[in-house]
């Protein structure tokens, strides 16, 4: 209880040390005002983040909505109509130009457009699919691991939930070695991580992502607040103050294929190599003085390599780190999305939480999500070393989240007697981003499914039916990939290429038991070498899907059935 008591300190002695650190150059705000979305405007937004922006206009000959709209779930499908429903109603109270009517796309054949068609999809939703689910196994048992299902979408599984009322109390333990314990189950397809999509496939996942996480807050009864995007004003500044996709053009510049700025890299690694036993580090401030200082000398002698870290205290390092995470011209979790992350608090079933911060991660931004990851991967570090430093995971959140839900340029105006309860949600928010990083830096199967559906349709056009659409969207779709047994199929020869040291292919049986593993020592077997099987990897190129780097417990012959097209690859680890 004291190091609660302590933490929660630490809080706000944070809040007041941002606030000292900014008090002088609150005018420099780098965003433009961001308000709350009007009705309808923000209908409107969402369309377009979602990929469906075409649903606004006038009737299109040819259009590419069709193809996304074949891959929704009901659930998604009901939240792009109530989307759509609210829009049209706020265009009509504007005397705007007509918008295509809500029952011309989703076939509803009422004479007066509501939310009652809205309502009764998630009715049909709760019987249709517990017909055939079983989430029995989602009702908590305390001190057991327990399985956080991603063959299904979240909001198909909140929906049974909820009817079955299986919804778990809210938790939030302050001991991390309390925490529940959360097993991915890997089905025949294995664990897609993000970073083994392409690019091309990854582009996609936002705006599936989006549509989740809003079907998931409609089942849920949560408002998905979303900020109105913000334009940012330039700076002169090379390093502090400087948007992220500016500091990656420049570091790129440099060194092609950064990911994450290497001003942030230089100060993780500074903390990692003589910080991260330093007692209290994070906590204890360092001085403001020579932190200003040194931020000067910094954007004079970063890129020059003069700059003398060593000569550098590691508390004021660690100010440092927190500044350059304020100082961003936008929020590290976006302004538009600040909202949400901050909101996230307030669903009580800890899974479902984790379920939204997931498709949340999902849809932040690459160099945004990229330094996330690079920030909660040094925290653990901090944590790991808590004998030594006294700084547990409930610290080290309650130290970072001002640093990340506060900003300059926001509004940060708490509604009075509403501190202690926003200030443990905002700490709790980032716990489970540090605890949970692993489950959240996870592409969940049903998204997966949706992209290669999307990769598989994309080369049709269709002509723009609404009898087609119609369709499209009262179909139940699986979220899981369904592997089809061929029974007169049951092995298959295969060819695996390779771009290391073999001129020819590796012809491999596949059976109902190879595994990626299995041919990847198969192949170095074949090399008759040293190199380790762990540092090769198996590509799925081609097909449905763009390049999909492959968990080695991917059962082949299962994803030879869902993508016969594809070429599968042997690449070495980049890493």
């Amino acid at each position: 209880e004291s190091l609660d008591n302590l933490s929660m300190d630490s809080f706000w002695l944070e809040v007041e040390n941002i606030k000292q650190s900014t008090e002088a150059e609150q005018e420099e705000c780098s965003l433009s005002d961001v308000k709350t979305q009007e009705e309808g405007e923000a209908e409107a937004e969402w369309l377009q983040d979602a990929g469906l922006s075409d649903l606004l206009g006038d009737r299109a000959s040819e259009n590419d909505n069709i193809v996304l709209l074949s891959t929704l779930t009901k659930t998604q499908a009901a939240a792009v109509q109530r989307r759509l429903d609210t829009y049209s109603r706020s265009r009509r109270r504007k005397n705007k130009h007509p918008v295509r009517d809500v029952r011309d796309i989703f076939g509803v054949s009422n004479s007066e457009v509501s939310s009652s068609f809205w309502l009764s999809e998630i009715q049909d939703i709760f019987s249709s699919v517990a017909e055939t689910q079983d989430y029995s196994c989602t009702v908590r048992n305390p001190g057991k691991e327990e399985v956080f299902n991603m063959d299904v979408a979240y909001s198909e599984q909140a929906a049974v939930l909820l009817k079955g009322l299986f919804l778990s109390e809210s938790r939030r333990l302050k001991d991390g070695n309390t925490l529940t314990k959360f097993k991915i189950p890997k089905g025949r397809l294995g664990v897609t991580r993000i970073g083994d999509l392409s690019a091309q496939d990854m582009k996609k996942i936002p705006t599936l992502a989006l549509i989740e996480l809003t079907a998931l807050c409609d089942v849920l009864g949560f408002e998905l607040k979303r900020n109105k995007a913000a334009k940012l004003k330039t700076t002169e500044k090379k390093l502090f103050g400087v948007p992220l996709n500016t500091l990656l053009e420049n570091d790129q510049k440099l060194l092609p294929n950064t990911k994450v700025p290497l001003l942030l890299q230089a100060l993780l690694s500074c903390l990692e190599k003589r910080g991260l036993e330093t007692e209290g580090i994070l906590r204890v401030s360092g001085s403001q003085t020579r932190i200003k200082s040194l931020e000067q000398k910094l954007e004079r002698d970063f890129y020059t390599g003069l700059f003398r870290w060593d000569e550098v205290h590691q508390n004021d390092v660690s100010g440092l780190l927190k500044r350059f995470i304020r100082e961003l011209p936008a929020p590290l979790l976006t302004a538009e999305y600040l909202p949400a992350f901050a909101a996230v608090q307030n669903i009580p079933d800890l899974k479902q939480r984790l379920q939204a911060l997931n498709l949340l991660i999902l849809i932040l931004p690459e160099p945004n999500r990229n330094t996330l990851k690079a920030l909660l991967e040094f925290l653990s570090k901090v944590v790991a070393r808590e004998n030594n430093n006294k700084m547990n995971l409930w610290n080290v959140s309650t130290v970072m989240a001002p640093n990340l839900f506060m900003h300059k340029g926001l509004p940060n105006k708490i509604p009075e007697g509403k501190e202690k309860q926003l200030a443990e949600g905002a700490a709790d928010v980032v716990r489970m981003m540090i605890h949970y990083q692993d489950l959240l830096w996870t592409v969940s199967s049903f998204l997966v499914a949706q992209v290669r559906k999307l990769n598989e349709t994309n080369s049709k056009r269709y002509q723009f039916c609404d009898k087609r659409i119609k369709n499209l969207l009262r179909k139940i779709h699986a979220d899981k990939d369904k592997v089809e047994k061929n029974q007169a199929e049951p092995s298959k020869i295969v060819k695996v290429h390779s771009s290391l040291l073999l001129k020819d292919s590796l012809e491999v049986h596949l059976n109902n038991a190879t595994r990626v593993a299995d041919v990847l020592r198969q192949f170095q077997k074949n090399l008759n070498n040293s190199m380790e099987c762990t540092n090769l990897l198996l590509y799925e190129v081609g097909g449905n899907i763009g390049e999909h780097c492959l968990d080695p417990d991917t059962y082949l012959l299962d994803l030879y059935h869902i993508n016969p097209h594809a070429e599968w690859i042997i690449k070495q680890n980049p890493s």
